[in-house]
């Protein structure tokens, strides 16, 4: 027998009113986490010791955004930033990780700058079976939480390693056979492409900023990007295998100038002008070699420090070419290579069984969910 109860009578609210914190100084250093309900949710950690919303694994709660409608299950002692959250907790006689569940399952867009809470999501109806029911389906998703955290830590680990091994095998200045230059002497910069917007959707292939933000390698299939060209528009800009990327601005200095190297030989494919493109004008660096050399952490700095902020963080050919790289010999240089690629594999993989489990859960959530 299974009845259907609304949200509201099943969870009860409290206003974070008394928990907001009142300073923004933050430092991983303190004790209390400071919290919001959407996708962020740490914000950093806070010295108040007063105003601490009490929670743990035998006493947990929802953290709910109001506006958003987004929302986490908290077990630890927290203060928060905004008052537009709502902490939830469990009414008499429900399995609250159940309601936890059945809620992820809820398709609810919210609409305007509003809260929903008591108005409209409190409102929806939950299918509740028996308390055996019940807790059978949280023990089976709770296995597939956890494996799925599990993966997700293994992940972080694994960038944890790939990043500092990175950093060392980079780490070359003054190491026999190798030489500093600095960019200008490796590289010519040519910003990008500038169209009107109705040139945009159809056409010939274009580089376009979000492929070298998420991608430290272009291939032909990372390409998805459609521009109406002449012919002497794709003469001035178009890009070769071994080119590298690099972003033009940001809204922070810390990620202005991500870098992405194209290894393949695309026909008639141009790059944006969020963009500067650095041509190879000698044959000392491997494409291979440079899309892990110019995300290393000692190029990030320098991209950094040659960069300008106002409102947004710019930077530019002769900025950049003021940078120094190692450059090893070639053989070195795919040692490296080699290393690197069997780190970034076996993320690729962890990542890969990640995707595959979260498809299980959700597809056994929508199942375990539905009553007729």
């Amino acid at each position: 027998m299974v009845e259907w109860k609304k949200l509201d009578n099943c969870l009860k609210f409290e206003q974070p009113t008394p928990y907001l914190v009142k300073s923004t100084e933050y430092d991983d250093s303190y004790e209390t986490p400071v919290l919001t309900a959407g996708q962020s949710l740490l914000l950093g950690y806070t010295n108040e010791s007063d105003g601490i919303f009490k929670a743990s694994k035998e006493n947990p709660c929802i953290i709910f955004d109001d506006f958003t409608t987004s929302f986490h299950w908290i077990d630890f002692d927290f203060k928060v930033k905004s008052s537009a959250m709502k902490m939830l907790r469990p009414q008499k006689d429900v399995n609250f990780r159940y309601v936890y569940y059945t809620m992820l399952g809820i398709n609810f867009v919210p609409g305007g700058h509003q809260r929903h809470w008591i108005s409209k999501y409190s409102q929806f109806e939950i299918p509740i079976p028996s308390q055996e029911e019940q807790q059978r389906i949280v023990g089976i998703l709770d296995t597939f939480t956890a494996s799925i955290d599990n993966l997700k830590q293994q992940i972080a680990e694994r960038r944890k390693q790939y990043e500092y091994y990175r950093d060392q095998l980079l780490d070359l200045e003054g190491k026999p056979g190798v030489e500093m230059k600095i960019i200008g002497d490796l590289f010519v910069f040519k910003n990008g492409l500038n169209k009107e917007k109705q040139y945009f959707g159809q056409g010939n292939p274009i580089v376009n900023y979000t492929d070298v933000y998420h991608n430290k390698r272009i291939y032909k299939e990372n390409i998805c990007g459609r521009v109406t060209l002449s012919v002497s528009e794709i003469e001035r800009f178009k890009v070769l295998r071994g080119d590298v990327f690099f972003t033009r601005t940001s809204e922070t200095p810390e990620e202005v100038g991500y870098t992405s190297v194209l290894l393949d030989n695309i026909e008639n494919c141009t790059f944006s002008g969020f963009l500067l493109r650095a041509r190879p004008i000698t044959n000392l660096l491997l494409p291979e070699y440079c899309a892990y050399c110019f995300g290393s952490y000692k190029v990030r700095q320098g991209i950094v420090k040659y960069s300008t902020f106002t409102t947004r963080a710019l930077t530019n050919g002769p900025s950049l070419s003021k940078i120094s790289v190692p450059v090893p010999p070639i053989q070195e240089q795919q040692r490296i290579v080699g290393i690197l690629d069997t780190f970034e594999s076996s993320i690729q993989n962890l990542e890969a069984q990640l995707k595959e489990r979260e498809k299980q859960y959700e597809y056994y959530r929508n199942k375990l969910l539905t009553f007729e």
